[in-house]
């Protein structure tokens, strides 16, 4: 067992850790500290999903989709309650990248942007964002602005997409007051959220932003291939967004077509339903444990783990100070990062190591690998102990 730092508080949080095991068929097999890549999902979602397949077998894809109208619906309106948000200013996705493509190029189509027009952007930027807009001043000659000066927004900009919590170094950003400067100038103000949501309690009409996206199968613990877009209602009309079908357009003349008024306007018709209704699941079940419950718990655990890193003597902790996320980035002496996961898997500890080009520009360059851990509320302090054990053998 792995001696406790006397500065990490030993009381956990107020979730039933030993439930949630219970109820995630993968804790049996895995001690799973990569949640910020993708989490293990509940029987509960898994079971969600593989119903609505057998109800497609059954029935067929349209008809299922039908019969599960009412449980789409009811999805939507928890993603809604999640964010603090309106069901009509959400749109489902398939990731946090299609997301935000759907919002950013909408506004693209929708002629918001002239040549020589700014788009500011923080360093935690995330590499399919970034290359959005690396397309965009390409096509349109719009100019990119990387700063982390969150205070002074240069007057001509024309948007601000910044990123809540990093997804290499696990940095928070505060974000507070960013919504002032932008709404006083009539400009949008897009929220990264995909290592945020599921992790700690996220609220729009606090953040003040336009725009936030999401995927779900990080810290909320729902299937690959599905995320949520929010847009403001004040914005859906101003975007005309790409791959329009007969979901997110009606055809009114051989000519013509008139946009959803809402945010299924960024929704397209051939999707996986069984996806969506998975994610709904697993939204479910994180406002039923509690955000505030669950982000504590993943704090704790995170703690504890720098802690015992730092006491090794040969590891480096990479994710600063100040406001730190159940994210924990290090590097270990005389070995790479690869070596590293490679060693955790083969005691059966999933961790992860970004490369540097998932967020080139963060710390105005691309990075230097790292080991990633992040621990979730159902991890264990022993599976910690397990990780700094290997760790310490190498």
């Amino acid at each position: 067992m792995v001696e406790r730092s006397s500065s990490v508080a030993t009381t956990a949080p107020m979730i039933d850790v030993a439930a949630a095991r219970r109820a995630t068929p993968g804790c049996e097999g895995v001690a799973h500290l990569n949640n910020a890549g993708a989490a293990l999902v509940t029987q509960a979602t898994l079971d969600t999903v593989n119903g609505f397949l057998q109800l497609e077998a059954a029935l067929g894809g349209y008809e299922a989709e039908e019969a599960a109208a009412g449980t789409l619906a009811s999805a939507r309106r928890s993603a809604a309650r999640l964010i603090n948000a309106d069901p009509g200013e959400i749109a489902f996705t398939t990731s946090d990248t299609h997301a935000f493509s759907k919002a950013f190029w909408g506004l693209v189509f929708g002629a918001w942007f002239t040549a020589g027009d700014l788009v500011v952007v923080d360093r935690l930027s995330y590499n399919s964002h970034h290359f959005a807009l690396l397309q965009a001043a390409q096509l349109v000659g719009i100019r990119i602005s990387v700063s982390d000066d969150l205070t002074a927004i240069a007057p001509e900009a024309r948007l601000v997409a910044y990123t809540l919590i990093g997804t290499h170094s696990g940095r928070v950003h505060d974000l507070s007051g960013v919504a002032e400067q932008t709404a006083a100038r009539g400009i949008p103000f897009f929220v990264d959220a995909a290592q945020t949501v599921g992790q700690r309690v996220v609220d729009v009409g606090a953040l003040g932003c336009d725009v936030l996206t999401t995927n779900g199968r990080k810290w909320l613990r729902g299937p690959r291939g599905a995320g949520f877009l929010y847009v403001r209602q004040d914005w859906i009309d101003r975007m005309s967004p790409p791959g329009l079908d007969g979901r997110g357009a009606r055809w009114t003349g051989v000519d013509r077509f008139d946009l959803a008024p809402d945010a299924t306007r960024f929704e397209e018709f051939e999707t996986s339903v069984a996806a969506r209704l998975g994610l709904g699941a697993a939204i479910d079940q994180a406002l039923a444990l509690g955000l505030n419950n669950i982000s504590a718990r993943v704090d704790y655990l995170a703690a504890m783990l720098r802690s015992e890193l730092d006491a090794l003597g040969t590891v480096q902790v990479m994710d600063g100070d100040g406001d730190r996320s159940g994210i924990v980035t290090f590097r270990v002496r005389d070995h790479e990062p690869a070596a590293v996961v490679q060693r955790a898997a083969a005691a059966g500890i999933n961790v992860n190591t970004p490369a540097g080009p998932w967020t080139g520009v963060d710390t105005g360059g691309f990075l230097t690998p790292v080991v990633r851990a992040s621990p979730h509320y159902y991890n264990t302090e022993e599976e910690l102990d397990r990780l700094v054990t290997v760790i310490a053998h190498l």
